[in-house]
């Protein structure tokens, strides 16, 4: 299965080309996706790079926390938490060029199986049981990485995303699970 041109988390069609062309912009994007929108929390890649001029692991880990800082809350800002976001940003960045060698690809290229890409996602700054799912999800049916089969859980997530309107429909379908959970816990 060749690469998608675009990955359609955001309203943002550069944003959503580079999500598709740039493995670490994919990575920062899920690292982001907590207590924003799915369009906030992809858009920031491109953010990111647009005001540091790179998106480059290793020059990011070698940043100045404080001006990675500032250039998270530089208006508009790239994310609701700029201060924690851009230190998780940072670790992800360390992360990514101390184990992989600057190649956020590797994460999954290199993963035996889908235990072993359980383990590597699941190791990232950030990354808990649900995003390491969901990403299992956009790299199985968005990119066939072989190490992803099976990982997708039974319902829709971002993996199932390949249009702007489909998009729209995952984050209806998400909003009416999140539904369902509340009337079940309140009864």
């Amino acid at each position: 299965m060749a690469a998608p041109d675009c990955l359609y988390f955001t309203d943002d069609d550069e944003a959503c080309r580079l999500l598709a062309s740039d493995p670490f912009a994919l990575l920062v994007g899920f690292a982001l996706d907590q207590q924003v929108t799915v369009q906030t929390a992809f858009a920031g890649p491109l953010r990111l790079k647009q005001r540091l001029g790179t998106l480059d692991p290793k020059t990011i880990a070698s940043t100045d926390p404080a001006k990675l800082e500032e250039s998270f809350k530089e208006k508009p800002a790239i994310h609701r938490f700029p201060g924690s976001m851009a230190g998780r940003v940072h670790d992800l960045a360390a992360t990514i060029a101390d184990e992989y060698e600057g190649r956020a690809e590797r994460v999954w290229t290199e993963a035996a199986d889908a235990d072993d890409l359980r383990q590597r996602l699941g190791a990232l700054p950030g990354f808990g049981d649900m995003k390491v799912r969901t990403l299992g999800a956009v790299l199985e049916k968005r990119f066939g990485v072989p190490a992803a089969r099976g990982m997708a859980p039974g319902h829709m997530t971002l993996g199932d995303v390949d249009s702007h309107e489909s998009l729209a429909e995952y984050q209806a379908a998400k909003r009416a699970h999140k539904a369902a959970l509340r009337a079940a816990k309140a009864s």
